[in-house]
């Protein structure tokens, strides 16, 4: 089993930056892919960002590349999601999710195929 615990939400203006953590406990997640995703109000939840296992493979979506970027640091079981350039648009529920490692970054996106999930936290933007 994998905990996940997200971490670093909060209300920001717009253009401003925040650091999301996730961190894990149970299993080491240290060779397994870390994606995150969000769902605002109203939406269904979308893909944001992953890393793979080492931290060498990376992938974002398009509406965030550039100004997200994803990283781990495997030692202290820690997916990192920094934040910068914040835009209203960026508001909803943030989400980590560790991926089953039998798929790979083809099905980064793929919210089916991540199987230990967090329970959010709430990044608000205003403008």
């Amino acid at each position: 089993q994998v905990q996940l615990v997200e971490s670093g939400g909060g209300l920001v203006q717009a253009g401003d930056s925040l650091r999301l953590a996730c961190a894990a406990s149970g299993r080491t997640v240290s060779s397994r892919p870390v994606g995150w995703f969000r769902q605002a109000p109203g939406k269904e939840r979308e893909f944001v960002a992953a890393i793979s296992g080492s931290g060498g493979n990376t992938k974002y979506a398009g509406s965030v590349k550039g100004r997200f970027t994803i990283s781990r640091d495997n030692a202290k079981n820690t997916v990192y999601l920094q934040m910068i350039s914040l835009k209203p648009e960026d508001t909803a529920v943030y989400y980590c999710a560790s991926q089953n490692p039998s798929y790979g970054s083809n099905w980064y996106g793929y919210p089916d195929k991540y199987d230990y999930w967090g329970q959010g936290t709430q990044v608000t933007v205003s403008s």
